[in-house]
């Protein structure tokens, strides 16, 4: 799903594969921009390191890794008594008004957990990139750009529909059923309120095809 220069969602693809590996991601995408697809500024996803090696390779886009599967997986390294005031201390670094302040916030944290939660520190060393991308665009839009809980609520949805039917006898039987639940997410997207400021869209658009009504700036 993204959202387009109008400032709306949309259904951009659906494929189905073996495995979230770069190759998987790799032919996905290039399928979208054989399609079409170009001018994409961010990916949001969570750790998935072969779609972010796709990503750069296919669009050179950014890549935000979500927020909220961020939390969780820093917290993993902490005791259960301690990860309330832990994660009040990191959401601290989420409240700066921009990325500078954010990532010094950050890096003293991670200084500050060093000694008694080492590996705490080691992954906010090396994930403190990705998980502020998201403060490289307008403050209106960060909201909707720092985590993938719209897509989350999406695909909860699809898997709702297909429990239903348990087992799919092929791949085709399966495109038919999501393409279906797709197609009428997408549609009751076009008549809602638009996801995002179309002014703050278009001046995302501008470094790239002007010309182009169909870029989207933003793919999650």
């Amino acid at each position: 799903m993204a959202a387009n220069t109008d400032g709306r969602r949309e259904i951009v693809g659906l494929h189905i594969g073996p495995s979230e590996a770069e190759t998987f991601w790799s032919t996905f995408l290039k399928s979208l921009a054989r399609r079409g697809l170009h001018g994409v500024k961010l990916v949001i996803s969570d750790a998935h390191e072969g779609l972010k090696a796709a990503t750069r390779r296919v669009f050179g886009a950014g890549w935000q890794r979500c927020r909220v599967h961020w939390m969780r997986n820093a917290l993993a390294y902490v005791p259960k008594p301690q990860q309330s005031m832990v994660a009040a201390a990191l959401r601290q670094a989420f409240l700066q008004p921009d990325r500078p302040q954010a990532s010094a916030m950050l890096r003293h944290l991670a200084d500050q957990f060093r000694q008694k939660w080492p590996k705490l520190a080691a992954f906010i060393d090396d994930s403190e990139t990705e998980v502020l991308s998201y403060l490289d665009f307008p403050e209106p839009h960060r909201s909707k750009l720092h985590s993938t809980n719209p897509l989350e609520r999406l695909n909860k949805e699809v898997k709702r529909r297909a429990d239903v039917v348990g087992i799919f006898p092929n791949e085709a039987a399966i495109i038919r059923l999501i393409g279906a639940v797709l197609l009428e997410q997408n549609d009751e997207w076009q008549l809602q309120h638009r996801y995002m400021q179309v002014e703050v869209m278009a001046e995302l658009a501008a470094a790239a095809s002007a010309s182009d009504p169909r870029q989207i700036p933003c793919a999650a």
